[in-house]
């Protein structure tokens, strides 16, 4: 009975910042309005909020017949978020504001040694971001990083991340911990990007879609019923690993995943040497096709075929309203249309395919959300049960960029 007080008012402390992270500017009565708290709780709060530096007062009604009353708003610089999304060929790292802006971002080749180096890489990168950003080391107050696999939460492993080197036998959690020096989140990239195009993208407003990331491997992100699908060990989503386009039993199946050694960037590049001889990359495959390469359109149109398979196996399954494509290769234009083509032929129902709004970034607009979710759960909800916040309305400006 002791506690019951105190987790009142979180909850009373997480509706009043719910309020004004989502409707700021705002006054205290239509606080109240929104959250049925008495005027004098509000008052209590909001002060409390405005002495730890978390909202500020912004300015004064106006317009309205009447006394003007006070407006609040987030102090949006009060704390900061490091995104990360890490590839195999490629990691991408911003810092993020409470309002979900990303502020500064910056992408390099992944550090091919993998383990502990790729972990001092990343974190190298996150505090040579908010040093350019002037933000003080304790304003840093978590990370959330995306990483291709499924990270085991009881070892801090990664598993199923077979294009990072070592991440499988070492506690990859608590390394990031002691390289960044504060709170570090793991979660699948892919599950990040469905997030952010769910939150910024074209997912806005559905509750039941998937994300499909094709690039140097594949995978997918399911969001059902508006929750986010994990499965029993992080490893829901795995399409890699379907038992189609390769044969499931070979010993490299295992490793990588039968569907992936079909249809991602190696699958791509094999079907272009058997029949040309010729070994190159996928940007150039893409070239040649538009050219007029008969060869390089056979591989396209193979691969395509592959992906339409790989979307009819969702579909079966989780039945989305609606298919996002993204990643290097899931972004062309190219793969769209042929999958839309080709998918007709193998699944009985029409199914919703589009390209994905938010290019490259998709997964760190997703860790922007996951970051902001827990990170209000941790100052404003900590006893509260694990409800996630609702997020700033969705901006344009900062997340929209088209595919590298």
């Amino acid at each position: 009975m002791i506690e019951a007080p105190r987790i009142s008012r979180q909850f009373s402390q997480r509706s009043v910042m719910e309020a004004i992270v989502q409707g700021g500017p705002i006054s205290r009565a239509s606080i109240a309005k929104l959250t049925g708290l008495s005027k004098q709780t509000i008052s209590e709060i909001v002060r409390d909020l405005e002495d730890d530096g978390w909202v500020r007062e912004i300015g004064r009604t106006s317009g309205h017949v009447g006394r003007t009353a006070v407006t609040y708003e987030l102090v949006v610089d009060a704390a900061f978020i490091v995104a990360v999304d890490l590839g195999g060929t490629k990691v991408r790292v911003a810092v993020t504001d409470l309002a979900g802006q990303i502020l500064v971002e910056d992408a390099v080749p992944t550090d091919p040694r993998g383990g502990k180096h790729l972990v001092d890489q990343i974190a190298g990168m996150a505090l040579s971001a908010a040093a350019g950003l002037k933000v003080p080391r304790e304003k840093l107050r978590l990370a959330v990083v995306g990483v291709p696999g499924a990270p085991d939460n009881r070892t801090g492993r990664v598993l199923l991340a077979p294009n990072i080197r070592d991440f499988h036998s070492m506690d990859v959690l608590e390394a990031f911990k002691q390289a960044l020096g504060f709170d570090v989140v793991l979660e699948n990239d892919v599950n990040l990007a469905a997030l952010g195009e769910s939150w910024q993208g074209q997912g806005q407003g559905i509750d039941n879609l998937a994300y499909i990331a094709l690039g140097t491997g594949i995978g997918s992100g399911l969001i059902l019923g508006g929750n986010l699908v994990r499965g029993a060990a992080n490893a829901a989503g795995e399409m890699g690993f379907l038992p189609i386009g390769a044969d499931p039993f070979e010993a490299e199946s295992m490793r990588v995943g039968a569907y992936e050694r079909a249809v991602a960037t190696h699958g791509i590049i094999a079907r272009y040497e058997v029949a040309t001889g010729e070994k190159i990359t996928v940007p150039a495959i893409f070239e040649r096709a538009a050219a007029g390469d008969a060869a390089a359109s056979t591989a396209i149109d193979q691969t395509a075929r592959q992906v339409a398979c790989g979307i009819a196996a969702i579909c079966a399954i989780a039945n989305p309203q609606l298919v996002i494509l993204g990643g290097s290769i899931g972004l062309r234009p190219e793969i769209l249309e042929r999958a839309r083509h080709f998918l007709p032929q193998c699944f009985p129902y029409p199914v919703d395919v589009v390209s994905g709004d938010l290019g490259a970034r998709a997964a760190l607009v997703g860790a922007t959300a996951v970051g902001l979710s827990q990170l209000h759960n941790t100052l404003f909800g900590v006893a509260t049960p694990n409800v996630g916040l609702s997020l700033p309305p969705a901006g344009t400006d900062s997340s929209r960029e088209a595919a590298e």
